[in-house]
């Protein structure tokens, strides 16, 4: 068989076009440990995107066993262990349960979440979710989920896509799977925007936490299914 040889300027500039094609945002700095608070369907598909991209990922859940089962099947980076130690393991905090589970986890966890970046991936659904969910809706998602972690920096992200849609789209080729964030903290939404980017999806900067209705349910963001110029556009930014 013939082997061709290219010159050497051929066969570097061959071996940069991967980086040249993808989106040129900042990816996270470094490996950040991330404590997930559920183990369902939301937290087991996020974190296991993580895992991929070298972030170590604590699942924790009422039941410690379901957890366990998460962290089995995810490789050496993920481990288990109660809501407590999850937001105590995490650099960055991600809540994934029901809505109106936050009522009950505020008590618990807000003094271990002070000073944290917290992903707010929960959506509130009066009918299963309550009172609390029908004053999310009034009030935005983002402003309940922060008076419930006072001191928390609560950035809302990746809970306006089916966690079966980010399963297939995530890394796919560009122009990727837009996902809208928004917060009150430039630092926790700068980390946040890079942990988007591991998972394999083009961030959009909504603005401040208040804007984040606009991708809650029943908002012109929820499940858009759009890239990252299209959703800038169905969200006037």
């Amino acid at each position: 068989m013939t082997r061709r040889f290219f010159p050497l300027h051929r066969r570097s500039l061959l071996a940069a076009l991967p980086a040249l094609l993808l989106p040129s945002v900042p990816r996270a700095a470094a490996p950040l440990r991330i404590g997930a608070i559920g183990a369902g369907h939301v937290g087991s598909t996020l974190g296991g995107l993580w895992l991929k991209a070298g972030h170590p990922v604590m699942f924790s859940a009422r039941d410690l066993a379901s957890a366990q089962a998460v962290a089995s099947d995810l490789g050496p980076l993920a481990r288990a262990g109660t809501p407590e130690q999850a937001a105590g393991f995490g650099d960055v905090v991600l809540l994934a349960v029901p809505y109106g589970a936050l009522p009950a986890l505020g008590p618990a966890l807000r003094g271990i979440l002070q000073g944290k970046v917290v992903i707010d991936a929960c959506n509130p659904y009066p009918w299963r979710d309550g009172d609390i969910a029908r004053t999310a809706q009034q009030q935005g998602a983002g402003a309940v989920t922060q008076s419930l972690f006072p001191g928390a920096h609560v950035v809302r992200a990746f809970n306006s896509e089916d966690m079966s849609t980010i399963d297939a789209e995530a890394h796919r080729l560009p122009p990727r799977l837009g996902i809208p964030y928004a917060g009150d903290d430039a630092q926790a939404k700068q980390v946040v925007r890079g942990l988007i980017v591991d998972a394999g999806f083009d961030p959009v900067d909504a603005g401040p936490l208040s804007a984040a209705r606009a991708f809650q349910p029943g908002g012109p963001g929820f499940e858009a299914d759009l890239n990252a110029a299209q959703l800038r556009g169905r969200l006037g930014l």
